[in-house]
């Protein structure tokens, strides 16, 4: 029974996040979501920055400081280890969800293209940032970094493991393609509002320290094979003639 409910668990988590990555697609394009980054503003633009400012720190300090290594020792003193992972991403959903709730949308216009080719310019790279977030994940392992495989491994009575370190397609010519990913789906729009550009600068503001943070803990682990990395091949913008060497396909 425990690992049917850590597996039952491990699912209701996933489905979660999956809900809240499809209704943050949404909520960023103004698609088709009950309320949007853009929706009527409602409040002084000062207290409406102060608010979005806390929400934003809000899920950067819980996505952060849940995936260092320290706090997971620390953590999974208490939460079982096979479903750490899912409980993180819970976490993470249940930060955005609130973020969604909360979010006091601006108004004013920073730019806006009128042009209809233009348009469709900046939709197709909106539309093909949230393809690579998606498409990077299972390039790595999708089902590991949302925590279904520690679930199902639990479930079957074996033993979890670390995955190698790997550098498959688009990670041999940038080092963070699911982060590059984000960066076009929330600067890539026809229509920049000032609440979409405040959300597009922390947003990627945080993910620049996400990825030191991040790197710190990957040289960490995987000490001089991910330093190498580093060095061969570029963290965001790809470089003609990157390709790692000794990291395997």
């Amino acid at each position: 029974m425990k690992r049917i409910t850590a597996f039952t668990y491990g699912i209701i988590c996933y489905v979660i996040f999956f809900g809240t990555f499809l209704y943050t697609i949404g909520f960023v394009g103004n698609l088709f979501v009950p309320k949007s980054i853009d929706s009527t503003p409602g409040g002084p633009l000062g207290q409406a920055l102060m608010i979005n400012a806390l929400l934003l720190g809000i899920f950067a300090i819980q996505h952060s400081v849940m995936a260092r290594q320290g706090f997971k020792r620390w953590w999974t003193r208490f939460v079982p280890q096979p479903v750490e992972r899912s409980t993180y991403v819970l976490f993470s959903s249940l930060a955005l969800i609130v973020l969604f709730v909360y979010w006091q949308p601006i108004g004013g216009v920073i730019w806006h293209v009128q042009d209809p080719v233009g348009q469709a310019f900046l939709y197709g790279l909106c539309i093909f940032g949230w393809g690579l977030v998606l498409v990077a994940t299972f390039l790595i392992n999708h089902f590991d970094l949302f925590g279904l495989r520690q679930v199902w491994l639990y479930l079957r009575g074996k033993q979890d493991y670390v995955p190698a370190f790997v550098t498959p397609g688009l990670y041999r010519f940038v080092r963070h393609p699911i982060y590059v990913g984000f960066i076009f789906a929330i600067w890539a729009t026809p229509t920049m509002t000032a609440a979409h550009l405040f959300f597009a600068l922390l947003t990627t503001a945080y993910i620049l320290i996400g990825i030191r943070l991040e790197e710190r803990d990957l040289v960490a682990f995987y000490g001089a094979r991910y330093s190498q990395y580093q060095k061969q091949v570029p963290m965001l913008v790809p470089r003609l003639g990157a390709r790692p060497t000794g990291a395997d396909a």
